[in-house]
């Protein structure tokens, strides 16, 4: 059985719970990380060098970076609907997904690591004041390309390229203390991911 390391109120670790409900995989799971078991100790870095969760285990096999394992998931599953087998197609979805991992990285850990927590280093104020903006103007983007295709990032079809956005759409609408334009694309979206019970679940649930 599949087995995942990472505590469920994590950032990267609740986009593979997501996937692993959207699939109806059975799976067992241990919290690991802050406020949990720690990841520095050496039972984790000989799984995970870098310390970091989520950690995937299939049998034999030990995957790491939430990206990385959401496509390992649905490639496994052979779940083409959410990750294409045609070339093209499969680089529309991974595009989004590296815009997040990318683009939005910096932004979130200003505007919610920094503005929301106060965590160090991120709680200074000119690292909160471009992290909201840039998550602002990032928005903005996201919310031009909904509508200019839709109703998901990849299309008509609810893909991979939805589950790294759709918690950063989450993580805007939670996320208080500046002000945020009207993006009814936007808005749109986070409705039509909100039908999705497992969105509910690990995502839309009360966290930010």
């Amino acid at each position: 059985m599949l087995k995942l390391l990472g505590r469920r109120n994590a950032y990267n670790v609740r986009k593979v719970l997501w996937l692993l409900d959207e699939l109806d995989l059975p799976f067992t799971q241990e919290d690991w990380g802050r406020g949990h078991r720690a990841t520095d100790v050496p039972e984790f870095l000989a799984l995970n060098p870098l310390g970091t969760v989520p950690v995937l285990l299939d049998g034999g096999e030990v995957l790491r970076e939430s990206h990385v394992i959401l496509r390992y998931l649905a490639a496994r599953q052979r779940a083409w609907s959410l990750y294409p087998e045609a070339l093209a197609a499969r680089a529309r979805v991974e595009a989004w997904m590296d815009w997040v991992a990318y683009d939005m990285t910096m932004p979130m850990r200003g505007a919610y690591l920094g503005g929301e927590l106060g965590l160090d280093p991120w709680k200074h104020p000119w690292c909160v004041e471009l992290g909201r903006t840039e998550y602002t103007r990032r928005m903005a983007q996201l919310d031009a390309a909904l509508a200019a295709g839709g109703p998901h990032l990849a299309g008509e079809a609810f893909t991979l390229a939805d589950i790294p956005a759709g918690f950063v759409v989450h993580r805007w609408f939670a996320m208080q203390g500046f002000a945020k334009p009207a993006l009814p694309a936007v808005d749109a979206y986070y409705e039509r991911l909100s039908a999705r019970p497992a969105y509910r679940l690990h995502i839309r649930n009360g966290l930010v």
